[in-house]
């Protein structure tokens, strides 16, 4: 080394040199040291993985006095994003109500229409469990997706049932209600359809690393799919020949 007046001492003069291990870099956050620990999920969600941890740690690991855990990453993120989903989801469904309401003129043809959920959230709650029972944030955007893809078939059962009545004047009773879902049998069963073609293989690969929201999406969807539509068809009618009103 040299100093000031130029000289060139030699270092073990200065210092006692030794190898050691340590850490290449210390970080600070808050005035306070922090270490980074990461890691990958790869075979199951992520929220599940968290749970485990954190029980996990809760039960093996006793910190000092001043050091504590402090989560984030993509697992927090997520939790976080359900949450808003729940809100948003709410004030959505709220909305759907007053539309459907104003469109179809008719409370009761608005209750026929919100029906057909609870068809779809059977399908979409079995197929849940069938998949090891987590609720991640996949399958909260899976159920919002499927309720949007039921409502739009129920709303095309409920609204083919007001043509006949309204505009070719057939008196409503078990004529209308068959031929209205014999009619509509087709598009409700290609929509149905479609969707599962085009979700299957998200759903063959919901293990796979990167698709910890598609998979349990895809798995929620294609579940509510299979029951929504096999009762909307089964079961609406007769709900709507009992509880239906379609005349002006």
């Amino acid at each position: 080394l040299q100093n000031g007046q130029g000289l060139c001492l030699p270092l073990r003069e200065l210092a006692e040199l030794y190898l050691s291990s340590g850490r290449y870099q210390i970080v600070h956050e808050a005035a306070q040291r922090r270490a980074q620990v990461t890691c990958n999920v790869e075979g199951r969600d992520v929220a599940s993985f968290m749970a485990e941890l954190k029980a996990t740690l809760a039960k093996q690991v006793q910190l000092p006095a001043g050091v504590y855990l402090a989560f984030g990453g993509s697992a927090e993120a997520q939790a976080q994003a359900r949450r808003q989903l729940l809100v948003q989801g709410l004030l959505a469904g709220a909305g759907i109500v007053v539309l459907l309401a104003l469109v179809l003129g008719s409370g009761r043809a608005v209750w026929l229409v919100l029906a057909n959920v609870p068809f779809a959230l059977v399908g979409g709650v079995l197929a849940v469990f069938a998949t090891g029972g987590v609720m991640s944030m996949g399958t909260l955007v899976g159920f919002v997706t499927l309720f949007g893809i039921t409502m739009r078939n129920s709303i095309m059962l409920i609204s083919h049932y007001q043509h006949l009545v309204r505009a070719e004047g057939m008196a409503w009773g078990l004529e209308a209600a068959v031929r209205g879902a014999v009619e509509r049998l087709v598009p409700i069963l290609m929509t149905a359809l479609v969707t599962a073609l085009a979700l299957l293989p998200l759903a063959l690969g919901s293990g796979e690393p990167g698709r910890e929201i598609e998979g349990p999406m895809a798995i929620v969807i294609l579940g509510g799919l299979i029951t929504s539509t096999t009762l909307n068809l089964w079961v609406l009618p007769t709900l709507a020949l009992r509880w239906g009103r379609f005349g002006h």
